[in-house]
């Protein structure tokens, strides 16, 4: 019988799993790959939904499209959170002028009330400068 493996050993096991579920990471020794394939699918349709219900008129906007659209934009992404997840997806479609009237409106209403630079989560406006953002032109 094989002793248990080691505090570090089973860290390491564990990180690599996480890396292959959720980073893009390669399938670990002595895991099934189409197992891990369908966990994997299966963790991204749940951020989807996180993502959708955090930004509804974005995944409104994509339709039937949105899991194949999250998929293509996260998959091999660890998850950083359905807030900024959403952000930075709708200001990559707002870019690529592919943004709906309903999510651009998502989106500029976001913008309005908060501040966030991509890397570190919102943080909200002060009162008057969501004022003048929002005031009608």
């Amino acid at each position: 019988m094989s002793a248990p493996p080691s505090g570090g050993d089973l860290a390491r096991r564990q990180a690599a799993l996480v890396a292959a579920l959720v980073a893009g990471g390669a399938t670990p020794a002595g895991f099934d790959p189409q197992r891990l394939a369908a966990t994997r699918r299966a963790l991204l349709r749940k951020r989807a939904g996180l993502v959708a219900a955090a930004w509804p008129l974005l995944a409104a906007g994509a339709g039937p499209a949105w899991q194949e659209l999250f998929d293509a934009r996260f998959a091999g992404v660890a998850p950083y959170g359905a807030e900024r997840e959403g952000w930075d997806l709708a200001r990559e479609l707002a870019a690529a002028g592919r943004l709906g009237p309903g999510a651009l409106r998502e989106l500029a209403a976001r913008e309005a009330a908060s501040r966030y630079d991509g890397r570190t989560a919102p943080r909200p406006r002060p009162v008057l400068a969501r004022w003048w953002r929002g005031r009608p032109r």
